[in-house]
């Protein structure tokens, strides 16, 4: 379905909103390494992994290249586009962003008082609830099908501010849900690795049968000419795929502390474990 509105293509909105999106990325970015360059200087031994930083950068960078031209336009009038658009932002940003261990870095270089606000707001209730798996599962996969199969998809792209919310919610329910699955960053109501790989299993299955049903043309209420929905429905089938095992990765790589120093803590006379390597913490508050 073609979308011949100021906000598309070409048009001043569009202006406006590459105008904007670039500009938001540049503040972020020069908030990160602002952030970095204070946590070094707090702490010039135990400095800032330089990893996490480029996770950071690289993360906005996909996120340039999914809103930006030429994609960026493209996703208005073209469903191949605008998959392509989706995986990037949803799928493949929110994991860089989230191993870069952003309330980490905050909680380093904020004042003793904020980061304990930030350490209570992380253990408040509302907090708790929407950082569980299994919300953050319902928001970011569980939408997809109100998205594709039913009138929502049309509504959203038959206005630019319909568009740019979708994409801002494709962004905070991916991280959302990468930090709830292999999130480095704080967080209480984490449950362990079995129960984060039962839920990153069912992403995989839903996301699957919501890409195999639209390319059998089962239940999708997304007007476009078939050929750009099905390969849509190909972009996202094998695109998510490789995004979610980097996703397993990401898990692997923040569970291994964890695990050796579960291994240390039984030893008998041995002094009470601490993080392990010394790596990030996972599951717990940070000290400013």
């Amino acid at each position: 379905m073609h979308h011949d509105d100021p906000g598309g293509a070409g048009g001043p909105l569009e202006a406006s909103a590459t105008l904007l999106v670039v500009t938001v990325l540049l503040v972020a970015a020069g908030g990160y390494l602002l952030a970095v360059r204070r946590a070094r200087r707090r702490n010039p031994v135990q400095g800032w992994s330089a990893w996490r930083t480029a996770s950071f950068l690289g993360g906005l960078a996909v996120v340039a290249v999914a809103l930006l031209p030429p994609l960026g336009p493209a996703a208005h009038t073209d469903f191949r586009g605008h998959m392509a658009q989706h995986m990037l932002i949803g799928m493949y940003a929110p994991p860089a962003l989230v191993l870069a261990a952003p309330v980490t870095l905050a909680l380093r270089v904020l004042s003793p008082a904020g980061a304990r606000r930030i350490t209570a707001l992380l253990h408040s209730r509302p907090a708790r609830l929407i950082t569980h798996p299994a919300v953050a599962l319902a928001l970011s996969t569980g939408t997809l099908g109100l998205l594709y199969f039913t009138p929502l998809y049309g509504a959203a792209m038959g206005h630019p501010a319909g568009h740019w919310l979708m994409n801002a919610h494709f962004l905070a329910s991916g991280c959302l849900f990468a930090h709830a699955v292999a999130g480095p960053d704080p967080a209480p109501a984490r449950p362990g690795v079995p129960a984060r790989l039962v839920y990153l299993g069912l992403a995989i299955t839903a996301h699957a049968l919501i890409a195999q049903a639209m390319y059998g043309g089962f239940f999708v209420r997304v007007h476009a000419p078939v050929d750009q929905v099905r390969q849509g429905a190909e972009i996202m089938y094998y695109a998510g795929d490789l995004a979610e095992l980097l996703l397993a990765a990401a898990l692997v790589a923040t569970w291994r502390p964890e695990r050796r120093s579960r291994r240390e803590r039984p030893a008998p006379g041995s002094a009470r474990a601490g993080s392990g390597s010394g790596g990030l913490p996972v599951g717990r508050p940070v000290s400013g």
